[in-house]
């Protein structure tokens, strides 16, 4: 089955995108699913790369790779990224920029679509 998830919240401050992720990660280890996630919005800010946080804290970094290394693939808002001044280097490893008519044909690919 194909999913797609689109992250709307915060990498931290709700845990809206931390359960997306960890629904995504889950999915992602069975090779029957496609898995893509569409960061938009404060969403964005998840792929940010290097996070610092303190010990014991879930990292959506960490989560991030987890889904890639899977198979999954992240795409990442531009106008988003443009708007919080983050550029393309300052990605997690593995999600690229991205646009909405990439979000536009993973919607009508996806099966289900999850909105977090």
């Amino acid at each position: 089955m194909n999913y797609l998830f689109i992250l709307n919240d915060p990498a931290y401050g709700t845990e809206r995108s931390y359960n997306a992720l960890r629904l995504a990660g889950s999915l992602a280890k069975d090779a029957q699913h496609s898995i893509k996630v569409f960061l938009i919005g404060e969403g964005a800010t998840c792929a940010h790369r290097n996070q610092k946080l303190p010990q014991g804290h879930y990292s959506i970094e960490v989560m991030l790779k987890a889904v890639v290394r899977n198979g999954g693939e992240v795409g990442v808002c531009a106008s988003c990224m443009d708007a919080r001044g983050i550029a393309d280097a300052e990605l997690v490893e593995g999600t690229h920029r991205s646009s909405l008519d990439q979000l536009t044909a993973w919607t009508s690919e996806s099966q289900q679509v999850l909105v977090f």
